[in-house]
């Protein structure tokens, strides 16, 4: 056997090189990285050495790093990913949130932690995290609940099994989330004779399980016995590549479809059976298939509360459930009759059993009059409004009207990913909100990654300025690298939209916008001039017209372009005919009307929650 003699770190940047797609580029495009003493020695070099094969990039902060990783992969339908390579220590840990958000997403990520000496003759060394009672424990441990696979290289060797099992989670639609290969700093050193076969070009296959036959019997038994059923379409979807394959199967059986933020633009807006958004943050006319359904058939969704209306949504006392999943653990959620399968093979496989089954037990007007509420509640100003600051629907409004066919709106916690959900009329693909964890700073981050992704898309970014404030730092690398994207700053001055959730919950504003908090002076900041030191174009939009001149301005700029525009802290998204209760625990006894009166609304709708079929 031929063997070839390579460092640990080099043979493992050399190996993810040569993983391929079934359309021949690299799995794995390029990696992510800052360096400190954990994995510039080891890993660093190797991946100075193998240059253009696999692409290093770095960035500003590890955590945003790996938001731009996701966001990539996300935008990619899962089909390539990128790596990302920190420090021991606080670059390490800086990671554990970002694992997180990929975790809950199911989104590939390939994280390299630098670890601790496997030798264990430094010990303690800098950054190291000491457990008293195990002398195995590290910091990196804590990648271990938020990974879907997770592994230490203590030996060079391991990296023959290791890496081959870690491909196999990134590329499995089933298992799919991040990675996490924890490696010593002393092993990514280490020489070792590995077997020139190794690094062989390997090409992995995006695998479409097919349903099991007795599912679908059940499943088919279930919708011919149905009268109202409804589809809710899910992340799985856009994953499976089956948008076409939804659209004709609700067309041919006459089953309206509402949207989830993860399954959002799967269909366009304007399809004829697209009723919009379901759930807290969902269209009247699609809430209203959901209260009187009694066939749900999720279709690539976890069901999480917001989509569900935290299980108080579907009313109907007769009302059944069916999981169409990849996952089983999603498949079996509350009950429901599982379908435990690729998305379009699935449906496929229904519609051909189902025939020529057909319900159309809904009214198409209900989705007209909708989408008309929402284009009068998103309409510009009135010029004789006066000085009155802009709502965030009405930013809404003035970035769709000027948007086009390549735009994808963007975003990731606070008050847009509820008004964009509900609001938002997106081409088809139109749409990327992170909101499994709807991480704050998710969003800078996500941008870039998006748009290096799909280059020929008109990426759009929408950021309050609280989560501007955690994270913008990647702004900067966007600059350098010349990623042209455009984020949407509203600026209400804290964080409004907790701030009206606390107050719908019976509590006193306290702690939220700058004016309730323990300070002296409310900051004015200048996120203009904050934006153009990071090297980006920053400029004030004065009013909604000026947004939109704005937003058509800065499409012919090679750099990241940030428009800054105050709105009114007090209004949400508004209900634009939709809306729905969500579980925020409100306390059982307290010290005012309000309160009292907010835990009696609780108690109500706690009651119509229905979490078993």
């Amino acid at each position: 056997m031929s063997t070839i003699r390579l460092t640990a770190a080099q043979a493992m940047v050399r190996w993810l090189s040569v993983q391929m797609t079934e359309e021949g580029e690299r799995f794995i495009e390029g990696v992510w990285a800052i360096f400190g003493h954990g994995n510039v020695a080891g890993l660093g070099e190797a991946l100075h050495g193998i240059g253009a094969a696999l692409p290093t990039w770095r960035g500003q902060n590890e955590q945003s790093m790996a938001h731009a990783a996701i966001a990539y992969a996300k935008a990619k339908k899962r089909k390539r990913a990128h790596a990302v390579s920190s420090s021991i220590g606080p670059g390490a840990t800086n990671l554990v949130t970002a694992a997180a958000l990929a975790h809950v997403n199911r989104l590939p990520v390939l994280l390299i932690p630098g670890d601790v000496f496997a030798n264990r003759r430094p010990d303690p060394v800098l950054q190291q995290i000491e457990d008293f009672e195990d002398g195995s424990m590290t910091v990196n441990d804590c990648f271990r609940p938020v990974s879907k696979y997770f592994d230490r290289i203590a030996r060079p060797e391991q990296l023959l099994t290791a890496l081959p099992r870690a491909m196999r989670v990134l590329t499995d639609p089933v298992s799919c989330g991040p990675v996490t290969l924890a490696f010593c700093q002393d092993v990514q050193a280490e020489a070792y004779d590995y077997p020139e076969a190794f690094f062989e070009p390997n090409v992995w296959y995006s695998r479409r399980p097919e349903p099991d036959y007795r599912e679908v019997a059940r499943v088919v038994d279930l919708i011919r016995e149905a009268e109202k059923p409804v589809l809710i379409c899910g992340g799985g979807v856009v994953y499976s590549e089956a948008e076409q394959t939804l659209a004709d199967f609700a067309t041919k059986h006459g089953i309206p479809i509402v949207e989830t933020q993860a399954g959002k633009s799967a269909l366009p807006q304007s399809h004829p059976m697209n009723f919009g958004a379901a759930g807290v943050d969902g269209s009247a006319a699609a809430n209203e298939l959901c209260y009187t359904s009694d066939l749900i058939i999720g279709v690539g969704t976890r069901f999480q509360d917001f989509t569900t209306g935290s299980w108080a949504l579907f009313r109907n006392p007769k009302r059944s459930l069916i999981s169409i999943n990849i996952q089983p653990y999603d498949a079996h959620k509350h009950g429901a009759a599982s379908l435990v399968g690729d998305a379009r093979s699935s449906l496929e496989r229904l519609s051909a059993v189902l025939e020529d089954t057909w319900f159309g037990a809904f009214d198409p007007q209900s989705r007209l009059d909708w989408l008309a509420r929402v284009d009068d509640h998103c309409k510009a100003p009135d010029a004789t409004s006066g000085n009155a600051l802009p709502t965030d629907a009405q930013v809404i409004g003035a970035v769709q009207r000027v948007s086009t066919e390549r735009t994808i709106a963007m975003c990731a916690a606070g008050t847009m990913p509820g008004a964009l959900k509900l609001l938002w009329q997106p081409a088809q693909g139109g749409y990327h909100m992170e909101y499994g964890y709807s991480c704050m700073g998710y969003e800078l981050a996500g941008a870039m990654g998006i748009k290096l992704a799909l280059p020929e898309r008109d990426v759009i970014c929408f950021v309050g300025d609280g989560s501007y404030m955690m994270m913008n730092s990647e702004l900067a690398t966007a600059a350098m690298r010349k990623v042209p994207f455009t984020v949407v700053l509203t600026d209400n001055r804290g964080y409004g939209c907790i701030n009206r959730l606390q107050t719908g919950s019976g509590g006193e504003e306290f702690n939220n916008m700058y004016k309730d908090c323990n300070i002296e002076s409310q900051p004015e900041i200048d996120f203009v001039a904050h934006a153009r030191s990071m090297g980006v174009f920053g400029v004030k939009a004065e009013d909604i017209a000026d947004l939109e001149i704005q937003i058509v301005a800065a499409r012919g700029r090679d750099r990241p372009t940030v428009v800054v525009i105050d709105t009114d802290a007090v209004p949400g998204p508004g209900e634009a005919g939709g809306g729905f209760w969500w579980d925020v625990a409100v306390p059982e006894v307290g010290r005012s009307e309000k309160l009292d009166t907010a835990r009696a609304n609780y108690v109500r709708n706690r009651a119509q929650q229905n979490l078993v079929n």
